[in-house]
């Protein structure tokens, strides 16, 4: 399959560059090479793939979508300017030529003749309306600080973003208040995906029926809420994810559970998720069909700043003492068998620039008498109160290593402590989004484009759209400022460590672990390849005739 490279021109060549994902080796009996059943039967291109998903937490609008379920959707749905290979690395998908002319200002071609599914052509008036969408502050869409780079952005009053410029039907400059020097690699995202014009007439019935321009469209019986949603081939899509079979079909199961047992079954043709009792025995269950990689996942829970006893100096005290308060090595191994790896910074290792050396890090030790120094400590300021509880959805596999973490934060801090089940991923997503949670609550990232800044900025800047405990510290904003506009690829990684040290002292989130993807594929299926943020590459898969 021919493809075309993304062309970064100027001084931006060099950071972009150089934070492209190394690689995405495999590990265990899975990894980044196509899956092979040994079926010789020939593939339907009509086959229908069937997989694991979650009910999306909102419509499906991309700029108001930051969760995975949704997230799962809309790459598949839609085409952005680029899209990211399983190694990670940008390929040109509506875009013909994208010249980063300096950091911050780009041009943007795109190629002719590509058309959303209504068969509307796509002109770079649908990526400038989309994203003047997303960025406008009265709509509050989850996604908007992405548009942030952009001249005009306002985050408190609607302000069109003057920086978008459109040359012609198919070219459009833009111009950044501030230099970014990985704007390009982040175009990919689904943030910066193009609307049609029909999206605009009414955009809340647009979310529930979503028009794209990707290799698959919604067919079938569409959205089902709660159960699933059927996509089919685009066969009018011209790109490089052309689709090999005849469609996808997500399923929302209720537990990681179900799915793995349907896949056992050949009832569901890939899943992403293994449940943790089968961690111990899924690679010897599947075989070759199981999947065990490194991917660009990062997992940790969040203490809100707004919780009583989690704020100032008493905060950062009792956070610390948590943070140092539980097992990370034991619990990976004991409940994840050496599927997760303890985290040493925020980021991911699969991400160039990753490091386990950044000063500060010691605090992801588990030292339990120092632990409960630093609680003493913070008794001292406001005695506590309570008790410490970690909210997490039942369907996503949680249970066990809530339980893991808050028994032994219990037993080293003296203090009450357990999990606050929620029975789905949009109900806790609600109260977080919404800032009624009373509790801590998991959390996680999965990378938008493989970039260090990426797993900071969007978490932690002060008003940032994913920044779910409203942290905020105008040290740690000039520091990733000061990376993100830096040129030099060396010295911008030093400033997102120095970013790093202040996060350490602050613990916003407490880190957990980096995941492996793990999964598997059914005995019906080929060509399957995990890509490097852990999703499935749909589009390859193909299924033989029945």
């Amino acid at each position: 399959m021919k493809r075309n490279k993304i062309a970064l021109t100027g001084v931006a060549l060099l950071a972009a560059g150089t934070l492209a994902l190394a690689g995405c080796a495999g590990g265990g009996s899975g990894s980044t090479d196509k899956g092979d059943t040994g079926s010789n039967a020939k593939a339907d291109p009509d086959a229908i793939i069937t997989t694991n998903g979650s009910e999306p937490e909102n419509p499906l609008i991309p700029t108001n979508t930051n969760e995975v379920g949704g997230g799962k959707i809309l790459d598949e749905i839609f085409a952005g300017l680029v899209y990211y290979d399983a190694d990670g690395k940008p390929v040109n998908d509506m875009a013909e030529e994208i010249v980063t002319e300096d950091p911050q200002h780009l041009t943007i071609k795109l190629k002719k003749g590509q058309k959303f599914t209504d068969g509307e052509e796509v002109t770079a008036d649908n990526f400038i309306k989309a994203w003047n969408e997303g960025a406008k502050a009265s709509n509050a869409h989850l996604s908007s600080y992405f548009f942030e780079d952009i001249e005009g952005y306002n985050a408190e009053t609607d302000s069109p973003l003057t920086g978008l410029k459109q040359v012609d039907d198919y070219t459009f400059t833009v111009a950044l208040n501030k230099p970014a020097s990985d704007f390009a690699l982040r175009l990919g995202y689904s943030a910066y995906y193009p609307l049609p014009d029909v999206a605009f007439e009414d955009m809340a019935a647009f979310g529930e029926n979503p028009i794209g321009n990707g290799p698959y469209m919604i067919g079938g019986d569409g959205w089902q809420h709660d159960v699933q949603i059927d996509l089919v081939r685009n066969d009018d899509y011209q790109g490089g994810r052309k689709a090999q079979n005849g469609g996808l079909t997500i399923k929302f199961y209720a537990t990681q559970e179900a799915a793995y047992a349907d896949l056992q079954g050949n009832k569901v043709d890939v899943i992403d998720a293994i449940p943790a009792v089968s961690l111990p025995t899924f690679q010897d269950d599947l075989g070759d069909r199981a999947v065990n990689q490194p991917s660009a996942v990062f997992q940790s829970f969040t203490i809100g700043q707004f919780l009583p006893h989690f704020s100032g100096e008493e905060g950062i005290l009792r956070r610390q003492a948590i943070s140092m308060a539980f097992d990370r090595a034991q619990i990976t191994e004991k409940i994840f068998s050496g599927t997760r790896t303890p985290a040493a910074d925020f980021t991911s290792p699969v991400i160039a620039g990753w490091s386990d050396e950044i000063p500060g890090n010691e605090v992801l030790q588990y030292d339990p008498e120092k632990a409960k120094e630093l609680w003493a400590e913070a008794d001292k300021i406001s005695p506590w109160e309570g008790t410490f509880q970690i909210a997490f959805n039942s369907d996503g596999g949680h249970q066990e290593w809530v339980d893991a973490v808050t028994n032994q934060i219990s037993k080293n801090l003296g203090i009450e402590a357990s999990g606050a089940p929620y029975p789905t991923f949009a109900q806790i997503r609600e109260e977080v989004n919404n800032r009624s949670i009373k509790t801590a609550a998991r959390s996680g990232w999965q990378a938008d484009y493989p970039g260090l800044y990426n797993f900071l900025g969007p978490l932690y800047a002060t008003g940032a759209g994913s920044n779910d405990g409203d942290y905020s510290n105008p040290e740690f904003d000039a520091a990733i400022k000061a990376g993100i506009g830096n040129t030099d690829a060396d010295a911008q990684v030093k400033d997102f460590q120095k970013a790093q040290e202040i996060l350490f002292k602050d613990l916003p989130a407490i880190p957990l672990w980096y995941s492996n993807v793990t999964g598997g594929y059914s005995e019906n299926v080929d060509n399957v390849t995990f890509g490097w943020n852990s999703v499935p590459l749909y589009y390859e898969i193909t299924k033989a005739a029945e």
